[in-house]
């Protein structure tokens, strides 16, 4: 089997000739740009700037030489507009606070906090409010809440579906030749699809708005299903009458070209249990899921990944439930998420993508010798029958271990018999 094939044996739950392997394939499985930094220089490669992924995360972009020399499976495709709303476009230099060089979107102008830190502006418009800031010594930008003051009974759903609309020409052509970029190079194509993501809270602050209106902070989002679940249900049936207009779009343009579609990233789950009740979500979340799958596998071949961290084992009836295929990252590490449970109770329903190696405790903090016998464990009880991609349980953090991101690559490659 190619990559690809690989990937979509896994995908139909039919046993592939290897654990498919996925390291960069969309924004939640990927790794911080020191990390791949590092792991160029380990498999010595030229000595290039990484391309951001995100800048609100600094992850990467993962090359081609990169992908081949790890083995990985999977290729990612994106939208133009990233979390700050700056398109993925007109690519400069720019100096992290590690002082790593790294490519990032021309729109991308921060502004120094006068603290060490900096900040992020929507659009890259520096005159209007930020709406992310990097703290003095931190690797990431955190979100910037700018709720506006809101009288109860005059909240408009249209305000909370500002950010999305209808794709245009210039934002259709730019995911048709990402997704070309990712077929060419053989392996699964993994597109982020834009204006899915109904209510996750990494985008309800509006990071992408100069102004953002409506509901815009997160405890008031949180509670919002139990306060104003009509406000919500109105705002989410408009979100997805335009992600259907865009999917019925993206099809024309892309077709079969595309093989997994990232359709939803909200977090229902914490280290301990869930945000939200199963009534909760099948009443709010559902119905709407279920009109974008149910189109989806009406009208073509893609298989649908949720992303959903935290311990959501009693939601995954849910998911299956709303047509979902995929879950992700299936963090082993949380509270119920025992891997030879999951498997056994729902592996033959959903495909497990991630799950392969925990990165809260055992990458970053282990042995190599223990992040190779937990990759192995996983990879024999995921593996089993098909339904599982290798992929860690979120992204590699700055600081994780070269030499622990490696031996969690060799061990996938030591599961397929390769070393």
């Amino acid at each position: 089997m190619n990559a690809r094939e690989r990937v979509l044996a896994s995908l139909n739950h039919r046993q592939p000739d290897k654990i498919a392997f996925d390291l960069g394939g969309h924004g939640s499985s990927t790794l911080h740009v020191s990390c791949v930094q590092q792991l160029r220089e380990h498999y010595g490669l030229p000595d290039e700037p990484v391309t951001t992924l995100s800048v609100a995360f600094m992850t990467a972009l993962i090359p081609d030489d990169l992908a081949d020399r790890m083995g990985v499976d999977t290729a990612a495709a994106l939208p133009r507009g990233d979390h700050f709303g700056l398109p993925r476009e007109d690519y400069k230099l720019w100096t992290t606070p590690d002082g790593q060089d790294v490519w990032v979107p021309g729109m991308f102008q921060p502004t120094p906090d006068g603290e060490g830190g900096w900040f992020v502006h929507p659009q890259g418009d520096t005159s209007c409010p930020p709406s992310g800031h990097m703290p003095l010594k931190s690797p990431y930008f955190d979100n910037i809440e700018r709720q506006v003051e809101f009288d109860e009974d005059k909240l408009d759903p249209a305000d909370n579906v500002e950010e999305y609309s209808v794709l245009g020409e210039k934002d259709l052509r730019f995911i048709a030749r990402s997704v070309e970029a990712a077929y060419r190079s053989g392996r699964a194509v993994v597109l982020t699809a834009p204006g899915m993501v109904l209510g996750s809270v990494d985008g309800i602050t509006g990071t992408g708005l100069k102004h953002p209106k409506g509901i815009r902070s997160i405890e008031e989002w949180y509670v919002s299903p139990l306060i104003r679940p009509d406000y919500v249900k109105e705002v989410f049936d408009r979100q997805t009458d335009i992600a259907l207009v865009n999917l019925r779009a993206i099809n024309n343009a892309c077709g079969d070209k595309i093989d997994v579609i990232h359709v939803c990233s909200n977090d229902f789950g914490h280290q301990f249990g869930q945000f939200v009740r199963v009534s909760t979500l099948r009443d709010i979340w559902t119905p709407n899921y279920r009109k974008m799958t149910d189109w989806i596998h009406a009208n073509t071949k893609w298989k649908t990944l949720k992303h959903c961290c935290g311990s959501v084992a009693p939601l995954i009836p849910c998911f299956i439930e709303a047509g979902l295929d995929i879950l992700n990252p299936v963090q082993t590490s949380a509270m119920d998420m025992d891997p030879a449970t999951l498997k056994r109770e729902f592996g033959q329903d959903i495909v497990f993508w991630g799950g392969g190696i925990d990165v809260q405790k055992v990458l970053p903090f282990g042995t190599p010798d223990e992040v190779r016998r937990q990759a192995l464990e996983h990879c024999e009880i995921f593996g089993r029958d098909g339904g599982f991609v290798f992929s860690p349980t979120h992204n590699v953090q700055r600081g994780t271990p070269i030499e622990n991101i490696v031996a969690m690559i060799d061990a996938v490659r030591e599961f397929n018999g390769e070393v």
